[in-house]
């Protein structure tokens, strides 16, 4: 009779989006239990922007923390293998029992890499127990950091890439009160474009890196053409002059205006 393998948690430990102060007190509890590090990097051997947030709340990374590649690229290939690779590896760590927290920038549920890790150790251990612990997002902070609000009452918010496109994303502002670009660094110039062309510049307002030591807000959008943003940017955008009806099911009907 052989013993059954008795793996560790695998614990998503998410950090807010670069404010150490927004760590919750759970995300905290969970870097201090003792349970080993994973954290991600786009290079080996390159910084981690999610291990930065931490150091900067003042904890020492543990010199068994262990680094995991997830490469910037869209070659198919190389993102398979990386994640398998990342995957295996994660396995490997738990099958000696001790609880694994991967440190996740901004909320580990909205466009982070732990939902497809969680997914595919399950895969090959689907005895593995996975913990998310939720924190505040990118969009959440911006919002707050630039003074804008983000739904009020029954007003609509949309939430998407900016890759997905300006056609599509010239249907959305036609569908939502606020609309947020994620990951705008690509398409900025094109955005800027197109909100020039609805007249909802004004109403725009793009915040990098927030709640870094060098977080950027800028509410001149048009003055960002033709220039290199950070990666961790986004846009808020809301359109006063979106159509207002019937709104989706289970909404009531805005009121007139007096």
């Amino acid at each position: 009779m052989t013993n059954a393998t008795h793996y560790g948690r695998l614990i998503g430990a998410s950090l807010g989006p670069g404010d150490p102060e927004l760590i919750t007190r759970r995300a905290w509890a969970a870097l201090q239990s003792g349970a080993r590090w994973l954290y991600p990097v786009k290079r080996a051997e390159d910084s981690s922007y999610a291990l930065s947030i931490v150091e900067r709340g003042g904890l020492p990374i543990p010199a068994d923390a262990v680094e995991l590649v997830f490469p910037m690229t869209r070659d198919a290939e190389a993102l398979a293998k990386a994640w398998a690779r990342a995957a295996a590896r994660t396995v490997e760590l738990l099958r000696e029992g001790r609880d694994l927290v991967f440190l996740v920038e901004g909320d580990a549920s909205t466009f982070a890499t732990f939902g497809h890790l969680a997914r595919v150790v399950r895969e090959l251990a689907p005895e593995v127990a996975v913990e998310t612990i939720p924190g505040v997002s990118s969009f959440a902070a911006a919002a707050a950091s630039s003074g804008l609000t983000l739904a009020e009452e029954d007003e609509t918010l949309g939430i998407v890439p900016a890759a997905y496109g300006v056609e599509v994303i010239d249907r959305l502002l036609a569908e939502f009160d606020t609309l947020v670009l994620m990951k705008v660094k690509p398409m900025l110039d094109e955005v800027i474009d197109l909100l020039a062309q609805r007249d909802l510049l004004a109403h725009a307002c793009f915040i990098e890196k927030v709640g870094a030591p060098d977080e950027r807000i800028v509410r001149d959008v048009a003055s960002l053409r033709g220039h290199s943003v950070n990666y961790l940017s986004l846009l808020l955008v809301h359109n006063p002059l979106r159509v207002h009806g019937e709104l989706r099911r289970g909404c009531r009907k805005r009121k007139p205006a007096e």
